[in-house]
């Protein structure tokens, strides 16, 4: 079996590459440098449980990079669709945490626009309203 890196032929595939690479850069940070990658999530872990660190190397960032990658290095629509879902899923539980958890707050706002967009490039290949 040979192995070529799949390129993005056409804009809308590379508009959901983008995606996938934002997905993977941020497991990426995660799996690296969780501390920094919590920070920018604004997340702080408990200082007597490193068990939280873990969680955001192994969970968080094994989702993150693993998708991510797989879309990036396989370039397969039905792959570009389980990211834009992901994303979509993740923006659903954002707006969940902001109607009902109390975090309706700037930060929450940007970060639900950016996670609509990730979800959107993908999504918008893989049905092919892009492409």
């Amino acid at each position: 079996m040979q192995f070529s890196f799949p390129w993005p032929m056409s804009q809308g595939e590379w508009l959901a590459w983008t995606s996938a690479v934002v997905t993977a850069t941020l497991g990426l940070l995660l799996f690296l440098a969780p501390g920094i990658g919590f920070r920018l999530l604004r997340l702080q872990p408990h200082p007597d449980k490193p068990e939280a660190i873990a969680e955001g190397r192994s969970r968080f960032a094994g989702f993150y990079l693993g998708l991510g990658l797989c879309a990036v290095l396989l370039a397969q629509p039905l792959l570009y669709m389980a990211l834009g879902f992901s994303w979509l899923f993740t923006a659903f539980g954002r707006m969940l945490g902001m109607m009902s958890d109390g975090a309706n707050t700037p930060y929450n706002w940007a970060a639900l626009m950016l996670d609509l967009l990730l979800a959107a490039l993908p999504l918008a290949f893989a049905f092919g309203f892009l492409p």
